[in-house]
């Protein structure tokens, strides 16, 4: 990570942050502000600066693939239990740049169609083109996660899946697609309030899904079930970010500085003209 996404940050969030060798779950504290020693106030003004940065490098991503066909992407792939602030990720990091150049999917219980399909069938086609930043709102993790935990699948396919989501992931990164994979790690006491929260303002009822309390009380089963995640699919080409997320504000700084670090990586240039810039400077003038 450049110095100017780093800014006030004591260490790299996509180092700090990145699912290693021997990583636990257990061992994140949700609360926490890993990284980032400054308060709310002060992430909304790095928030807000990150901003600009980010739409500069999305725009130049787009314009990039519009001369080149094979023009590299990049997908974020959010996962995490109900409540944990991925649709304020959307809002407030993704939502900072030009939608045209943003391609967002929520993946939602699948159809009939779907099922009568492999489980990545549908993902494959929301895979982002050239210059597009992908969003996906849960993903084909929900596979493996929902799958194993309420017995969607046996046993035998939900192993097979881990080792089709690895190659998969490898194709697309071996096409060009940039994956920055993140969990929003929210406590089961934060998550609590969130939803009592949309219990209490009728503005937020809209919101609130009773299925939601159903899958809480699976809270062990779930986490049991990310740490199975992390350690088959947590990869080299692909790997997993953990964001403790009982801080809105911190999640979505950290997210946003991991996205800025992949961009940077990129590092996407504005296309050369394909015509006579002088030539069409004088004809423009003599108009």
């Amino acid at each position: 990570m450049t110095a100017r996404s780093q800014k006030d940050w004591t260490a790299d969030p996509a180092v700090l942050l990145r699912v290693g060798e021997g990583f636990r779950l257990d061992d994140v504290d949700p609360h926490a502000t890993p990284g980032y020693d400054h308060g709310k106030k002060h992430a909304a003004a790095d928030l807000e600066a990150g901003a600009a940065q980010f739409d500069e490098l999305q725009e130049r991503l787009f314009a990039q693939s519009r001369e080149n066909p094979d023009a590299p992407s990049l997908l974020l792939v959010l996962q995490a239990m109900d409540s944990a602030g991925k649709g304020g990720i959307v809002r407030h990091v993704i939502g900072a740049t030009d939608p045209q150049g943003i391609h967002l999917k929520a993946f939602k219980k699948p159809s009939d169609e779907e099922l009568a399909h492999d489980f990545l069938w549908r993902i494959e086609k929301e895979v982002p083109k050239a210059g597009y930043i992908g969003v996906f709102d849960r993903s084909h993790y929900e596979d493996v996660l929902i799958g194993r935990v309420r017995s969607l699948a046996s046993d035998e396919e939900i192993e097979r899946r881990y080792g089709a989501i690895v190659d998969f992931e490898k194709r697309l990164t071996d096409a060009g697609v940039h994956i920055v994979k993140v969990m929003l790690h929210i406590s089961h006491d934060e998550q609590k309030a969130r939803l009592m929260e949309r219990l209490d303002r009728a503005d937020k009822h809209w919101k609130y899904n009773p299925g939601d309390v159903d899958e809480r009380k699976l809270w062990p089963d779930y986490m049991a079930a990310y740490q199975t995640v992390f350690e088959r699919t947590s990869t080299d080409h692909a790997p997993w970010f953990v964001v403790p997320a009982d801080h809105k504000w911190y999640a979505r700084l950290a997210v946003q500085a991991l996205l800025l670090d992949a961009l940077e990586g990129i590092d996407p240039q504005w296309p050369v003209a394909s015509f006579d810039v002088a030539a069409e400077r004088a004809r423009l003038a003599a108009t």
